[in-house]
């Protein structure tokens, strides 16, 4: 149970990328709060800033302290990829981690040294998984978005705005 729990990544993905998402919407020359980001999803702001915090560290945006300050994208969102905002919260450790457990118990047999089969399996699943989330920048989900969506930038730039 506790290793497929490992597998999911946490909300603060979510939420990082819906962040990511506003801030490209809303523009380089407009920085927004941890509080007023929050405030638009009813998220609590400390635990958001959290996440921001990390973006930050990883150059995914820019803080800026100061009654004018918040956060900005660092790079074009053409050039962030959901494999650098899931990297950046969820860290650079594989999903999946073997123990071993083929050599425990009874019935453990001896084993040399290659790969468990169910090693290589879940390594070629997090490799498929992590090409995938590379594949695509966050300028690939706005324009997603502005397919299916197509009010919610313009709601976003009005509501952070105000």
């Amino acid at each position: 149970m506790s290793s497929i729990q490992n597998m999911r990544m946490s909300e603060g993905v979510e939420w990082a990328v819906h962040c990511c998402l506003n801030l490209a919407w809303t523009g380089p020359d407009r920085a927004l709060t941890a509080t007023r980001l929050a405030a638009y999803y009813d998220l609590p702001a400390a635990y958001l800033n959290k996440q921001l915090q990390a973006l930050a560290r990883a150059g995914i945006v820019t803080s800026t302290p100061g009654p004018r300050g918040g956060f900005r994208l660092a790079r074009p969102a053409a050039s962030i990829t959901l494999a650098d905002l899931v990297t950046a919260i969820e860290g650079p450790e594989p999903a999946f981690r073997c123990a071993e457990i083929r050599r425990r118990g009874p019935g453990a047999t001896a084993v040399d040294d290659t790969r468990c089969a169910v090693d290589q399996a879940m390594g070629r699943a997090e490799l498929a998984w992590r090409r995938e989330l590379a594949g695509q920048a966050l300028s690939d989900l706005m324009a997603t978005v502005d397919r299916t969506a197509p009010d919610a930038p313009e709601r976003a730039r009005r509501w952070f705005a105000t």
